[in-house]
């Protein structure tokens, strides 16, 4: 048995392009400027001569045109050699029990070519010029290695064989709880990263106490599992006694006491929709399966589901995003019977990624290089799965340096017939794709608590390494195994593994599982390990006895490991056995209903209103004012972000996230043909405003809602047709007034939709989201991320050839702006560039919003509209300069008669008329010939409307008021502004 080791370099004459990326990224992250050299490679472990092991890196692992390899004994001194005068050598390795996709497919690949390999590793090579101790390890930790999955080996490795496991000596642990008091319950509750409540251990342990034993190990997992806030989604779901502002903002007006705060808001608003719209109903499955379902066409239903992974994009950026998209599009396929993906959507909140390295407290990565991670994870993993990754958002806030937050979505389609799914007695329990292993070890119960700054050493085992190449193999298998009916049920392994999988497809019924039978990456898994592993890309089907064998054939002929792990009884119990021994057995109702409920008081006071003085600027100031926002985070344009991903892989994109002449203005909205032998489309789009959550949470939550729906409805979804998902993601909700911010926007989710008439279909809480730390001087501090709700869209339009995109099209037209103008300034970009902290925040008015968006639809579908394109960051002057700049042309506007709401307090400054960011407002291109007859539809429909201007050849933005020129700027300088800031 043989350990070789394979470094592969970049070819003569080739540059090493991974060391300049190195070089650049320690030099970002102000650890210094170091000459770097870098290198990859494999160690192979098997019985294996000279000559395979050389040929195997040869045909596999290098690229004979751009690359070279040395193959020799781990150890030999060869392999230490620098390629060039640099003096400092350190290895990367991942630790042992992190997955390892390339060394899974080399491993695979070398058994395919009949090559005896037992273990493959792989790992990433420097050569540093000289350094200190101290600067090395800092530049070991900070941008060469992850310490959450990583190690670093300074100097040549030393080992004789792989860390492959060692066989697991089977010993059953009971847990004695019954006879612990207190405080015993809550150190068992940390210890074991259980994060559960004193409340919620005491009823385990009276429980348990009742059936007179103390439970196993597995037992008391499988419940905090069940119980996390991350699957039970407790507090949302838990009684609640609310105060704050009444309607017209009267303290303590409105108090209201809820049973269940998601069901009695969020799923009632949807409820009641659907009960006005009776026979006309389009919502199909809502708020019970793995993502929300709604009509499409005859033939197949479109669904929806955005997640969120933030702890552990937190611990490990690539691996947390990596395996928070792998994990969403698992849903849709987990959905009914399986729906096949067609879109991924993305949006991801950070730090600033220009924050000062030596500020940053103990335990947290360099938000650029958590920036770089999540990017790189969410590109790799949909575009080796060839799924479009077509819509999304990035927004920064200083608070969110200790949590960063990744949302990822996923819609698909799923034919008619196929939305329901039910196991049945005697179903066998099969799993299928990935194997097992520790990685990913407490996740559900790890997101559920706060992180602090131990957290990357004390949960790291909750980070997940994805395989995007075995997902899609599943992907295959589950297509064709639906379409031949080999299964009654499916839904994917994910938070908590095989215990949430298992449990709630078997929560009707009752479940008996044969761990030992669970395929494994590597020996020395426990059964509790096996039991709670959430190793990606496993799904969990319910196969009746006489469809196992053509199932497992399919998957054999897709090259897709398969096995049965247990069978549904109808007992009304989960029983787990390993190799014969039973070593848990839970009722299902104490497992999915013994959970004692969360009961909390709530309240709110929003932040008093502070006028922002605006005197009509100087146009001079007004163009840098333009200038600065368009160059600020939240701006400017995110194309060093979107160029990763393939966002035409299926061929289905219509309108992109790019569009004009040269595909570099920012589209409101995606649209995509998910069925190519129709033009029937979807409209992915999504709204989020954190810093006005700073004012008010309740307007905060309907500015979102406004925002998700108007960027919709401006590229040409049907309002009437539009689905909605919510992500809740907070701070610790323990204290009442944090908790009451939630409480308030829920209010205001529930407020809208049901104004709007534009349904819930599904959604997401993360909680907990703060960081704490001690600083220098001992005392403890805590980082809270703002309240940010994230509001999914997922529209429909019946004609995809009648999409508009924002982009300007022709000089000569006319501009049109629609809906009303307030001084609303309050967490707006102007107040963000210059200082300003009061204001009144953006405010929506239902009744005028569905007015509106009515109107603007139907003047779409009138082929009247060229462009179209929303007012919201930087309000008009910004809507009206991306449209210039994205068009290549210019526009000219006269703001003399455009007024407020009517009242007499509504006379605006100039530079309310540019820079408030009022809702429900859009900028309207519209062909000569068509102005009478859209001014017309829009006084009937009691929509404000004003002609302002026209497109220009003319390639600036030029804006009047008056016998004033108040703002005026040349295009190429407002697209720089916009490209520069994150042209990385």
């Amino acid at each position: 048995m043989a350990l070789w080791q394979i470094d592969i370099y970049p070819a003569d004459g080739e540059v090493d392009r991974e060391g300049q990326r190195t070089r650049e990224e320690i030099h970002e992250l102000g650890l210094g400027d170091v000459d770097v050299r870098c290198a990859t490679g494999f160690l192979v472990q098997g019985d294996l001569d000279e000559e395979h092991a050389v040929d195997l890196a040869q045909s596999f692992l290098a690229d004979a045109v751009v690359q070279r390899t040395v193959v020799a004994i781990v150890g030999d001194p060869d392999l230490a050699e620098p390629p060039g005068a640099e003096e400092t050598l350190v290895h990367v390795l991942p630790k042992p029990g992190v997955m390892d996709p390339v060394a899974a497919s080399t491993l695979s690949a070398a058994a395919d070519r009949g090559l005896n390999v037992d273990a493959v590793r792989s790992f990433r090579k420097y050569w540093l010029g000289e350094l200190s101790g101290d600067d090395l390890d800092r530049i070991c930790r900070r941008a060469l290695s992850n310490d959450a999955i990583e190690q670093v080996v300074q100097g040549p490795l030393q080992m004789d064989r792989l860390d492959v496991g060692s066989p697991y000596e089977f010993q059953k642990v009971v847990v004695p709880i019954r006879n612990a008091d207190d405080e015993a319950l809550m150190r068992l509750s940390k210890e074991g990263q259980l994060y559960l409540t004193l409340v919620e251990m005491q009823t385990i342990r009276d429980h348990f106490e009742s059936i007179g034993r103390d439970p196993t190990d597995i037992e008391l997992e499988s419940v905090a599992q069940t119980w996390s806030e991350h699957c039970s989604h407790k507090t949302l779901a838990g009684r609640i006694h609310y105060r704050g502002p009444g309607p017209d903002g009267t303290p303590d007006g409105d108090e209201r006491q809820y049973d269940n705060m998601l069901k009695e808001t969020i799923f009632a608003a949807t409820q009641q929709i659907r009960k006005t719209l009776g026979d006309d109903d389009w919502c199909v499955s809502v708020f019970k399966d793995n993502a929300g379902v709604v009509t499409f066409d005859d033939q197949y239903h479109a669904c929806f589901k955005v997640e969120t992974h933030n702890h552990p994009s937190a611990l490990e950026p690539y691996g947390g995003a990596n395996t928070g998209i792998g994990g969403v599009i698992r849903d849709p396929m987990g959905t009914g019977m399986g729906a096949k993906p067609v879109c991924n959507t993305d949006v991801f909140c950070f730090a600033s990624p220009d924050t000062d390295p030596t500020t940053l407290p103990p335990g947290v990565l360099h938000p650029r290089r958590v920036m770089k991670g999540v990017v790189s994870g969410v590109r790799d993993y949909g575009n080796r799965m060839g799924i479009p990754t077509v819509n999304g958002a990035v927004y920064f806030d200083e608070r969110y340096l200790g949590n960063p937050l990744v949302f990822c979505g996923n819609a698909g389609m799923i034919p008619v017939g196929m939305e329901e799914k039910e196991a049945k007695p005697d179903d066998l329990i099969v799993a299928i794709g990935g194997r097992t292993g520790r990685d990913g070890i407490h996740g559900a119960t790890f997101s559920s608590a706060e992180l602090t700054s131990e957290s990357e050493s004390l949960s790291g085992g909750a980070v997940q390494i994805g395989n995007a190449i075995t997902e899609k193999m599943v992907l295959d298998v589950l297509i064709h195994a639906r379409d031949r009916g080999l299964y009654n049920a499916v839904t994917d392994c994910g938070a908590g593994g095989f215990s949430s999988a298992v449990g709630e497809m078997g929560e009707e019924i009752g479940a008996e599982v044969w761990l030992e039978k669970a395929p494994l990456k590597y020996e020395g898994l426990s059964y509790t390990e096996i039991w709670i592993s959430e190793a990606q890309e496993r799904m969990v089907f319910a196969v009746p006895q006489s469809s196992w064998d053509e199932l497992r054939e399919l998957c054999e002929s897709e090259g897709v490991e398969a096995a049965v792990i247990g069978r549904f009884t109808p007992t009304g119990r989960l029983t787990l056995t390993y190799h014969g021994e039973t070593v848990g057995d839970v009722a299902m109702e104490f497992l999915h209903d013994g959970r004692p409920p969360v009961i909390r008081d709530a309240t709110y006071h929003p932040a008093p209103v502070q006028e922002i003085e605006t005197e009509a600027l100087p146009a001079d100031q007004h163009r840098q004012t333009l200038l600065d926002i368009l160059a600020s985070p939240n701006v400017a344009s995110k194309h060093a972000i979107v160029r990763q991903y393939d966002h035409e892989v299926q061929g289905g994109s219509v309108i992109k996230p790019f569009v004009g002449p040269l595909c570099d203005g920012p589209s409101d909205a995606a649209v995509l043909r998910p069925l190519l032998t129709s033009h029937r489309g979807l409209v992915i789009s999504c709204g989020m405003n954190p810093h006005y959550g700073d004012f008010d949470t309740y307007h905060m939550a309907a500015s979102a809602i406004d925002e998700a729906i108007r960027n919709a409805v401006a590229v040409g979804a049907d309002p009437e047709r539009i689905a909605i998902l919510d992500n809740f993601c907070w701070g610790y909700t323990d204290r009442p007034e944090t908790l009451g911010s939630l409480v308030r926007a829920a209010i205001a989710c529930q407020d809208l939709a049901v104004a709007l008439g534009t349904p819930f279909i599904s959604g997401k809480d993360s909680l907990n989201n703060e960081f704490s730390y001690v600083d220098a001087s001992g005392e403890k501090q805590t980082i809270s991320i703002p309240p940010s709700l994230l509001i999914s869209a997922m529209g429909q339009i019946g004609d995809v050839r009648k999409a508009v995109t924002m982009d300007a099209k022709q000089a000569g037209n006319a501009v049109f702006l629609i809906g009303q103008t307030r001084r609303e300034l309050g967490g707006s970009h102007f107040g963000l560039v210059h200082g300003l902290s009061g204001g009144q925040v953006p405010r929506v008015d239902p009744a005028m919003s569905k007015a509106t968006f009515t109107a603007v639809h139907q003047a779409i579908m009138s082929g009247m509209i060229r462009a179209c394109h929303d007012l919201s960051e930087g309000g008009l002057a910004v809507a009206a300069t991306e449209m210039a700049m994205s068009g290549g042309l210019g526009i000219r506007l006269q703001l003399d008669d455009v007024g407020g709401d009517g009242s007499e307090s509504s006379a605006l400054s100039a530079t309310e008329l540019l820079f408030s960011e009022s809702n429900t407002r859009f900028l309207l291109e519209v062909t000569p010939g068509h102005e009478d007859e859209l001014q017309k539809r829009f006084a009937d429909a009691g929509v404000a409307l004003w002609h302002i201007g026209s497109v220009q050849s003319d390639p600036q933005v030029s804006v009047g008021w008056g016998n004033q020129t108040v703002l005026q700027v040349d295009t190429a300088d407002a697209k720089s502004a916009w490209l520069g800031t994150l042209d990385w």
